[in-house]
Protein backbone atom coordinates (compact mmCIF):
# COMPACT_ATOMS: atom_id res chain seq x y z
CA UNK A 1 0.00 0.00 0.00
CA UNK A 2 2.97 2.49 1.00
CA UNK A 3 3.57 2.27 -2.64
CA UNK A 4 0.59 4.17 -3.79
CA UNK A 5 1.93 7.29 -2.13
CA UNK A 6 4.30 9.48 -3.47
CA UNK A 7 5.95 10.07 -0.02
CA UNK A 8 7.16 6.58 0.04
CA UNK A 9 9.38 7.13 -3.31
CA UNK A 10 10.16 10.58 -2.05
CA UNK A 11 11.94 9.39 1.04
CA UNK A 12 13.87 6.96 -1.38
CA UNK A 13 14.80 9.57 -3.49
CA UNK A 14 16.17 11.86 -0.97
CA UNK A 15 19.46 9.27 -0.59
CA UNK A 16 20.29 9.84 -3.98
CA UNK A 17 21.06 13.26 -5.01
CA UNK A 18 24.10 12.55 -6.99
CA UNK A 19 22.00 10.29 -9.48
CA UNK A 20 19.27 12.79 -9.32
CA UNK A 21 20.40 16.45 -9.41
CA UNK A 22 20.68 16.31 -13.31
CA UNK A 23 16.96 17.76 -13.58
CA UNK A 24 17.86 20.62 -11.40
CA UNK A 25 19.08 22.63 -13.73
CA UNK A 26 16.62 22.20 -16.38
CA UNK A 27 13.82 22.73 -13.87
CA UNK A 28 14.85 26.22 -13.05
CA UNK A 29 14.89 26.65 -17.23
CA UNK A 30 10.94 25.63 -17.66
CA UNK A 31 10.26 28.08 -14.30
CA UNK A 32 9.61 24.19 -12.66
CA UNK A 33 10.11 24.60 -8.40
CA UNK A 34 10.98 21.27 -7.43
CA UNK A 35 13.74 19.64 -5.65
CA UNK A 36 15.79 16.88 -6.92
CA UNK A 37 13.50 13.78 -4.90
CA UNK A 38 10.35 15.78 -5.32
CA UNK A 39 7.48 13.68 -7.77
CA UNK A 40 7.27 14.35 -11.27
CA UNK A 41 4.93 13.77 -14.41
CA UNK A 42 3.88 15.08 -17.26
CA UNK A 43 1.15 17.45 -14.98
CA UNK A 44 3.99 19.60 -14.42
CA UNK A 45 4.17 20.65 -17.88
CA UNK A 46 0.76 20.90 -18.99
CA UNK A 47 1.15 24.95 -19.14
CA UNK A 48 4.35 24.59 -20.82
CA UNK A 49 4.44 24.37 -24.34
CA UNK A 50 7.23 21.59 -25.23
CA UNK A 51 10.15 22.46 -27.92
CA UNK A 52 10.12 20.00 -30.88
CA UNK A 53 12.86 18.26 -32.09
CA UNK A 54 14.02 19.20 -35.68
CA UNK A 55 12.78 16.19 -37.48
CA UNK A 56 9.66 15.80 -35.89
CA UNK A 57 8.97 19.16 -36.83
CA UNK A 58 10.64 19.39 -40.23
CA UNK A 59 11.10 16.40 -42.95
CA UNK A 60 14.38 14.64 -42.00
CA UNK A 61 14.53 13.73 -46.28
CA UNK A 62 15.52 17.56 -46.43
CA UNK A 63 16.81 19.00 -43.16
CA UNK A 64 18.95 16.04 -42.43
CA UNK A 65 21.54 16.17 -45.49
CA UNK A 66 22.67 19.20 -44.11
CA UNK A 67 24.07 17.84 -41.22
CA UNK A 68 28.00 17.25 -41.27
CA UNK A 69 27.72 14.42 -38.76
CA UNK A 70 25.25 12.78 -41.62
CA UNK A 71 27.53 12.92 -44.02
CA UNK A 72 30.48 11.55 -42.36
CA UNK A 73 27.83 7.64 -42.32
CA UNK A 74 28.11 5.08 -44.81
CA UNK A 75 26.14 5.56 -47.76
CA UNK A 76 24.02 2.38 -46.79
CA UNK A 77 23.53 4.08 -43.26
CA UNK A 78 22.20 7.35 -44.64
CA UNK A 79 20.08 5.86 -46.98
CA UNK A 80 18.11 4.28 -43.49
CA UNK A 81 17.89 7.31 -41.95
CA UNK A 82 16.42 9.47 -44.11
CA UNK A 83 13.07 8.08 -43.67
CA UNK A 84 13.32 8.51 -40.34
CA UNK A 85 10.66 11.41 -39.88
CA UNK A 86 8.31 9.65 -41.51
CA UNK A 87 8.71 6.23 -40.48
CA UNK A 88 10.13 6.84 -36.65
CA UNK A 89 12.47 3.59 -36.86
CA UNK A 90 15.69 2.59 -38.95
CA UNK A 91 16.43 -0.74 -39.71
CA UNK A 92 20.66 -1.43 -39.89
CA UNK A 93 21.28 -5.15 -41.34
CA UNK A 94 24.00 -6.96 -39.89
CA UNK A 95 25.44 -3.67 -37.42
CA UNK A 96 27.41 -5.71 -35.72
CA UNK A 97 29.39 -8.95 -36.96
CA UNK A 98 29.51 -12.51 -35.59
CA UNK A 99 32.40 -12.09 -33.87
CA UNK A 100 30.47 -8.93 -31.80
CA UNK A 101 27.52 -10.77 -31.20
CA UNK A 102 29.13 -13.96 -29.92
CA UNK A 103 31.07 -11.82 -27.21
CA UNK A 104 27.52 -10.15 -26.39
CA UNK A 105 26.33 -13.36 -25.94
CA UNK A 106 29.01 -14.98 -23.77
CA UNK A 107 29.23 -11.77 -21.46
CA UNK A 108 25.80 -12.22 -20.89
CA UNK A 109 26.06 -16.05 -20.04
CA UNK A 110 28.83 -15.29 -17.70
CA UNK A 111 26.71 -13.00 -16.25
CA UNK A 112 23.73 -15.51 -15.51
CA UNK A 113 26.19 -17.95 -14.07
CA UNK A 114 28.11 -16.40 -12.00
CA UNK A 115 24.82 -14.49 -10.70
CA UNK A 116 26.62 -10.89 -11.22
CA UNK A 117 24.18 -9.56 -12.55
CA UNK A 118 19.77 -9.69 -11.52
CA UNK A 119 18.61 -12.55 -13.78
CA UNK A 120 14.75 -12.37 -13.15
CA UNK A 121 11.55 -12.97 -15.75
CA UNK A 122 14.04 -14.36 -18.62
CA UNK A 123 15.55 -10.98 -18.67
CA UNK A 124 18.73 -9.01 -17.32
CA UNK A 125 18.08 -5.38 -16.11
CA UNK A 126 21.09 -2.85 -16.42
CA UNK A 127 24.22 -5.07 -17.48
CA UNK A 128 25.65 -2.13 -18.51
CA UNK A 129 26.00 -1.56 -14.96
CA UNK A 130 27.81 -5.17 -14.54
CA UNK A 131 30.00 -5.30 -17.47
CA UNK A 132 32.53 -3.38 -19.17
CA UNK A 133 31.88 -4.88 -22.66
CA UNK A 134 28.00 -4.37 -22.22
CA UNK A 135 28.61 -0.69 -21.61
CA UNK A 136 30.91 -0.17 -24.65
CA UNK A 137 28.67 -1.38 -26.94
CA UNK A 138 26.24 0.67 -25.97
CA UNK A 139 28.34 3.31 -25.90
CA UNK A 140 29.38 2.25 -29.56
CA UNK A 141 30.83 5.52 -31.60
CA UNK A 142 29.22 4.91 -34.52
CA UNK A 143 25.98 4.16 -32.73
CA UNK A 144 26.33 7.72 -30.55
CA UNK A 145 26.85 9.39 -34.07
CA UNK A 146 23.69 8.13 -35.54
CA UNK A 147 21.27 8.88 -32.55
CA UNK A 148 22.51 12.22 -32.66
CA UNK A 149 21.52 13.16 -36.05
CA UNK A 150 17.90 11.39 -35.42
CA UNK A 151 17.90 13.74 -32.45
CA UNK A 152 19.67 16.67 -33.29
CA UNK A 153 21.74 16.69 -29.70
CA UNK A 154 24.23 14.59 -27.14
CA UNK A 155 22.64 11.45 -26.20
CA UNK A 156 23.72 9.98 -23.02
CA UNK A 157 23.48 5.89 -22.19
CA UNK A 158 20.49 5.16 -19.32
CA UNK A 159 19.02 1.73 -19.15
CA UNK A 160 19.85 -1.73 -20.70
CA UNK A 161 17.69 -4.86 -21.06
CA UNK A 162 18.90 -8.21 -22.32
CA UNK A 163 16.08 -11.06 -23.01
CA UNK A 164 16.67 -14.16 -23.27
CA UNK A 165 13.19 -14.85 -24.78
CA UNK A 166 10.25 -13.06 -26.16
CA UNK A 167 8.62 -10.48 -24.11
CA UNK A 168 5.44 -11.34 -25.59
CA UNK A 169 4.49 -7.40 -24.24
CA UNK A 170 1.34 -5.47 -25.31
CA UNK A 171 1.93 -3.06 -27.36
CA UNK A 172 3.30 -0.06 -25.90
CA UNK A 173 5.71 3.84 -25.70
CA UNK A 174 8.38 3.98 -23.91
CA UNK A 175 7.42 7.09 -23.21
CA UNK A 176 5.50 5.74 -20.38
CA UNK A 177 8.33 4.12 -18.93
CA UNK A 178 10.90 6.89 -19.90
CA UNK A 179 9.80 10.08 -20.00
CA UNK A 180 11.08 13.30 -21.02
CA UNK A 181 10.27 16.80 -21.09
CA UNK A 182 10.70 18.16 -23.54
CA UNK A 183 8.82 15.52 -25.18
CA UNK A 184 10.58 13.25 -27.43
CA UNK A 185 14.16 12.88 -26.30
CA UNK A 186 14.37 9.81 -25.37
CA UNK A 187 15.56 7.27 -28.15
CA UNK A 188 16.12 3.47 -28.27
CA UNK A 189 18.33 0.60 -29.72
CA UNK A 190 17.46 -3.06 -29.91
CA UNK A 191 19.78 -5.91 -31.16
CA UNK A 192 19.06 -9.39 -32.35
CA UNK A 193 21.90 -11.39 -30.74
CA UNK A 194 20.35 -14.69 -32.81
CA UNK A 195 18.28 -14.94 -35.84
CA UNK A 196 14.98 -14.44 -34.99
CA UNK A 197 11.49 -16.18 -36.72
CA UNK A 198 7.96 -15.97 -36.41
CA UNK A 199 7.96 -18.68 -33.70
CA UNK A 200 9.74 -17.10 -30.87
CA UNK A 201 7.89 -13.76 -30.20
CA UNK A 202 9.55 -11.40 -32.43
CA UNK A 203 9.38 -7.48 -31.90
CA UNK A 204 6.49 -5.66 -33.52
CA UNK A 205 6.14 -2.13 -34.50
CA UNK A 206 3.88 0.88 -36.14
CA UNK A 207 5.91 2.65 -38.71
CA UNK A 208 4.64 6.27 -38.20
CA UNK A 209 3.07 5.52 -34.89
CA UNK A 210 4.99 7.88 -33.07
CA UNK A 211 3.28 10.93 -34.67
CA UNK A 212 0.62 10.25 -32.40
CA UNK A 213 0.00 12.11 -29.10
CA UNK A 214 2.10 10.88 -25.87
CA UNK A 215 -0.23 9.14 -24.01
CA UNK A 216 -0.12 9.79 -19.93
CA UNK A 217 -1.40 9.06 -16.87
CA UNK A 218 -4.22 11.73 -17.89
CA UNK A 219 -5.02 9.82 -21.17
CA UNK A 220 -5.89 6.64 -19.11
CA UNK A 221 -7.62 7.66 -15.74
CA UNK A 222 -4.32 7.97 -13.53
CA UNK A 223 -3.70 11.14 -12.56
CA UNK A 224 -3.75 10.63 -8.71
CA UNK A 225 -3.61 13.09 -6.22
CA UNK A 226 -1.15 15.62 -4.63
CA UNK A 227 -0.18 12.93 -2.08
CA UNK A 228 -1.12 9.55 -3.91
CA UNK A 229 -0.29 7.91 -7.56
CA UNK A 230 -3.08 7.12 -9.90
CA UNK A 231 -5.04 3.56 -8.80
CA UNK A 232 -4.83 2.43 -12.84
CA UNK A 233 -3.22 -1.24 -13.38
CA UNK A 234 -0.43 -1.16 -16.35
CA UNK A 235 -4.00 -3.03 -17.95
CA UNK A 236 -5.35 0.12 -18.43
CA UNK A 237 -2.68 1.96 -20.48
CA UNK A 238 -2.02 -0.81 -22.53
CA UNK A 239 -5.79 -0.95 -23.46
CA UNK A 240 -5.51 2.39 -23.97
CA UNK A 241 -3.23 1.83 -26.44
CA UNK A 242 -5.00 -1.21 -28.16
CA UNK A 243 -7.68 1.94 -28.34
CA UNK A 244 -5.47 4.31 -30.69
CA UNK A 245 -4.29 1.14 -32.69
CA UNK A 246 -7.63 0.50 -34.08
CA UNK A 247 -8.77 4.16 -34.01
CA UNK A 248 -5.70 5.25 -36.60
CA UNK A 249 -5.86 1.68 -38.24
CA UNK A 250 -2.20 1.47 -37.85
CA UNK A 251 -0.39 -1.12 -39.47
CA UNK A 252 1.66 -3.60 -37.98
CA UNK A 253 4.96 -4.90 -38.82
CA UNK A 254 7.05 -8.13 -37.62
CA UNK A 255 10.70 -7.77 -37.49
CA UNK A 256 12.34 -10.88 -37.90
CA UNK A 257 15.87 -10.33 -37.56
CA UNK A 258 19.02 -11.86 -38.82
CA UNK A 259 21.90 -11.66 -35.93
CA UNK A 260 23.58 -8.42 -35.88
CA UNK A 261 20.84 -6.59 -37.25
CA UNK A 262 20.12 -3.07 -35.77
CA UNK A 263 16.41 -1.69 -34.85
CA UNK A 264 16.23 1.92 -33.69
CA UNK A 265 13.15 3.36 -32.69
CA UNK A 266 11.43 6.84 -31.65
CA UNK A 267 10.41 7.34 -28.02
CA UNK A 268 6.86 7.55 -28.70
CA UNK A 269 6.92 4.66 -31.43
CA UNK A 270 4.15 1.92 -30.23
CA UNK A 271 5.93 -1.45 -30.14
CA UNK A 272 6.02 -4.77 -28.18
CA UNK A 273 6.22 -8.52 -28.24
CA UNK A 274 4.91 -11.08 -30.88
CA UNK A 275 3.05 -14.15 -28.80
CA UNK A 276 5.67 -17.00 -28.02
CA UNK A 277 4.54 -19.87 -30.39
CA UNK A 278 7.31 -22.27 -29.82
CA UNK A 279 7.23 -23.34 -26.47
CA UNK A 280 11.02 -22.72 -24.72
CA UNK A 281 12.54 -20.68 -28.06
CA UNK A 282 14.72 -18.20 -27.45
CA UNK A 283 14.50 -14.72 -28.70
CA UNK A 284 18.17 -13.60 -27.55
CA UNK A 285 18.34 -9.37 -28.12
CA UNK A 286 19.68 -6.70 -26.23
CA UNK A 287 17.92 -2.90 -25.33
CA UNK A 288 19.75 0.12 -25.00
CA UNK A 289 17.94 3.43 -23.97
CA UNK A 290 19.25 6.73 -23.65
CA UNK A 291 18.03 10.66 -23.00
CA UNK A 292 19.29 13.18 -24.31
CA UNK A 293 21.67 15.58 -21.81
CA UNK A 294 19.00 18.43 -22.14
CA UNK A 295 15.82 16.78 -20.91
CA UNK A 296 14.31 16.28 -17.37
CA UNK A 297 13.75 12.51 -17.11
CA UNK A 298 11.37 10.83 -14.95
CA UNK A 299 9.10 7.74 -14.93
CA UNK A 300 5.48 8.64 -15.61
CA UNK A 301 3.50 6.07 -13.53
CA UNK A 302 4.98 5.93 -10.51
CA UNK A 303 5.95 10.09 -10.56
CA UNK A 304 9.45 9.29 -9.58
CA UNK A 305 12.74 10.92 -11.28
CA UNK A 306 15.06 9.03 -13.37
CA UNK A 307 18.11 7.66 -11.34
CA UNK A 308 21.23 8.44 -13.84
CA UNK A 309 23.90 6.13 -12.52
CA UNK A 310 27.60 5.43 -13.15
CA UNK A 311 28.45 3.17 -15.74
CA UNK A 312 31.36 0.91 -15.87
Amino acid sequence: MLRNYKIFYQLYNFFYKSKLQHNLAHYKRFGIAKSYFSSVSSEDFKNIKSPVNLYDAKDSFIEMPKDPNFNSLGENVKSALLPWSKNGYVILDQFFNSAEIEAFNTEVENLISTKKAKFKNDKIMFAIHDSKLLTSAGNHTKVHTILEVLLGKRVELFQSINFLKGSQQRTHSDSIHMTTFPYGNMIAIWIALEDINADCGPLHYYPGSHKLPFVFNRHFGNVGSKHKLGDQTYGAYEDCIETLVKKHSLKKKVFLAKKGDLLIWHSNLLHGGEKVNKPNSTRKSMVFHYYTNDAICFHEITQRPSLKMNLI
